[in-house]
């Protein structure tokens, strides 16, 4: 509310405000009431009037109360300024949206005669938003008078009240104690040293944790990439700041130390040095600043940094944002590749020694396995009992089943020497033909062409019915052919006789090979060719026996090589490690390693394919078997598949080693290990 910034205002001076210091008495504060110069006894009205200005009051005060809490503004034109309503006739529309007409306020002849009829005209004020006179009240006007001389609003709030001290000083001559100051205000407080202990003690015991401090938002454009920052929105050549110079020091200066002045026959000597050693700055010592001359080399060494900084090579590197997760392959979920070996069905007990080694029959039906105990165990699969036991007298460190399953034949490593016995299973006819097979009359030892003692002897074996080929060392590993009549030996020692091929037909043996690259560990055949593989500490080569000649070299690239193990399919090689390292080599893709696979922590003691199912295995001497997926594709545009299915646990460590080797079995999705600790399991899904 105020008053409108019209015409009727603009003659008006400061004298004729009606809130002028003349128009109250100067005891209105104390009072707490208003006195007005038209009182009674001034005016022409009597009693009877100033009752009537009283009911005008309490009237003014009702109206003013209800418009302010219940009434709304009568003009609903909003923000609207009222100049633009200034050459209408109208300034506004009311809630029902009528028109509200200007009213004719008069001039200041007609303003001038209103108050002289009326002395409270002067409280009455014109609002303009409304187009209305609205009346204050006595209070209202007492609020406003003192807002202008700069006072409180109420009279009975005092801004300046008197200081009362709490303490009386009169007739106190002392301070309040005279005691002298107590010994615990110099002695540490003994509870604040229990309430630091306890407080280190929950620290300590994590019982107490402090807040981390919080890392702070990484803000970024969300449709943006790093292309769209602004340098490299620049065109032409990168911008690379150019590189400082190196910071003057002591010998620099034009006044240096003693220590740095070189003396005239070290200068002498700097002469007769290389120019390539010879030092590029001798320092001279000078009186004060203004003595010191120009830099004869400022030009020269300007102008090469400034070749320097032009012939810099620069390049664009444009940064490729790839998120990691999309780098991983997309792997088959585990439901979608069973049946697969999980859990443990079956244990094999009754070795007292670690069972170093387990090989398969052909039909799946039995299992033979050898201990460092001296015997050899064969096991029925499907009942777990133990049907013959060979006490050979010696470590078996190897032991191979005959794949043909009409030659129920054993080849053990025992000791030193190879053994070939009879298993003792199957029908009489099939014992019989293994029997006249393992026959072997006397025979004069063979000579090699070299005038050479033979690398192998042929000798019949009393005790067990069966033969022994006695090495000139000793031999490590025996594997089978395909087809059961040929074997093969590895004697790691035995140098241009290292690796031996023996015919059971024949009771034949030769070395084909008279030099190898390295120190043979294992050798296999191939599952369907006339192809040779033996692995070195190093290398796998592969021999073609046919042609007597290597093929091809597969580099491994792992510390030391332990197995190796042939796909059925012959074109896929993986090899096991002394460092833990599986290597899975694709003959026809490279000689280098398709997929090399950390697992184990320890030594890999043996690898092995399933002849019918996409599945490879892996045992450590860390307790422990992996299984894997590994699918060989008919397409050679499309790369195997390998997928980690299970890690296989339950044996234990027996010093320090754990599964010494592991076989599946010939046609069901099994595992079978033998363990250090005397112990063989298998594994079913």
């Amino acid at each position: 509310m105020g008053r409108p910034d019209g015409e009727d205002n603009a003659d008006l001076s400061s004298d004729d405000s009606p809130w002028s210091d003349t128009a109250w008495s100067e005891d209105d504060d104390d009072e707490g009431s208003l006195s007005f110069e038209d009182s009674d006894e001034g005016s022409g009205l009597g009693s009877d009037g100033g009752l009537e200005e009283e009911a005008e009051d309490a009237e003014a005060v009702g109206e003013s109360d209800s418009s302010e809490d219940e009434a709304g503004p009568r003009n609903t034109v909003g923000d609207v300024p009222l100049e633009w309503y200034k050459d209408e006739e109208h300034i506004g529309y009311d809630i029902s949206g009528r028109k509200i007409k200007k009213r004719d306020r008069g001039g200041r002849i007609d303003t001038l005669l209103k108050n002289a009829d009326n002395d409270t005209n002067w409280r009455k004020l014109i609002d303009a938003y409304n187009d209305e006179e609205v009346q204050i009240t006595k209070e209202e006007a007492k609020i406003i008078s003192r807002m202008l001389k700069g006072k409180t609003p109420h009279t009975n709030v005092d801004p300046y009240p008197d200081y009362v001290d709490w303490f009386e000083y009169d007739g106190k001559g002392h301070p309040l104690s005279n005691a002298p100051e107590p010994k615990r205000r110099f002695v540490p407080s003994k509870w604040e040293q229990k309430k630091v202990v306890k407080l280190v003690r929950a620290i300590r015991k994590g019982w107490i944790k402090f807040d981390k401090p919080k890392d702070e938002p990484n803000y970024y454009l969300l449709w943006g990439d790093d292309t769209d920052t602004a340098d490299n929105k620049r065109q032409g050549l990168s911008y690379i700041p150019a590189p400082k110079a190196n910071l003057p020091g002591h010998e620099e200066s034009y006044n240096p130390s003693v220590e740095y002045v070189p003396t005239q026959e070290e200068i002498d000597s700097y002469q007769l040095m290389y120019e390539e050693d010879r030092p590029k700055f001798i320092p001279r010592r000078f009186e004060s600043l203004r003595s010191v001359p120009a830099y004869e080399k400022a030009l020269r060494e300007g102008f090469d940094r400034c070749l320097d900084l032009y012939l810099c090579p620069r390049t664009r590197k444009k940064r490729i944002n790839i998120d990691p997760e999309s780098l991983k392959p997309k792997l088959p979920s585990k439901k979608d590749l069973r049946p697969y070996p999980r859990t443990c069905y079956l244990e094999f007990k009754g070795h007292s020694g670690p069972v170093r080694s387990l090989s398969v029959e052909a039909t799946g039906q039995w299992i033979a396995s050898g201990s460092s105990d001296g015997t050899i165990r064969v096991w029925e699969v499907e009942t777990g009992r133990c049907l013959k036991v060979f006490n050979v007298g010696a470590d078996v460190h190897r032991i191979s089943w005959n794949p043909s399953p009409d030659k129920p034949i054993l080849a053990a490593i025992v000791g030193h020497d190879l053994l070939l016995l009879n298993a003792e299973v199957g029908d009489e006819e099939t014992q019989m033909r293994t029997k006249q097979l393992l026959n072997m009359e006397e025979s004069a030892p063979e000579v090699d062409a070299d005038d050479k003692k033979p690398a192998v002897r042929w000798v019949k074996n009393d005790k067990f019915d069966g033969i022994t080929l006695i090495h000139h060392k000793a031999a490590a590993t025996v594997e089978w052919h395909s087809k059961g009549d040929y074997f093969t030996t590895v004697v790691p020692t035995g140098e241009s006789r290292a690796v031996l091929l023996h015919q059971l037909s024949k009771k034949h043996s030769h070395h084909p090979f008279r030099k190898l690259p390295g120190l043979p560990v294992a050798a296999v055949f191939h599952p369907t060719q006339k192809m040779f593989f033996v692995a070195t500490k190093k290398s796998v080569q592969i021999y073609d026996l046919q042609k007597a000649e290597a093929v091809k070299k597969l580099e491994s690239g792992v510390r030391e090589i332990s197995s190796i193990s042939i796909h059925p399919g012959g074109d896929n090689v993986i090899v096991g490690s002394k460092d833990g390292k599986l290597c899975w080599f694709d003959t026809d893709l490279s000689t280098k390693p398709y997929k090399m696979l950390k697992n184990h922590s320890k030594d890999i003691t043996s690898v092995t394919f399933h002849r019918r199912y996409p599945l490879f295995a892996s045992s450590s001497e860390d307790c422990t078997a992996y299984v894997f997926h590994g699918m060989v594709y008919a397409d050679l545009n499309q790369n195997p598949l390998i997928v980690p299915l299970e890690i296989l646990r339950g044996h234990s460590s027996s010093d320090r080693r754990g599964v010494l080797d592991c076989k599946f079995h010939p046609r069901q999705p099994w595992l079978f290990t033998a363990g250090a600790d005397s112990v063989i399991r298998l594994y079913c899904e």
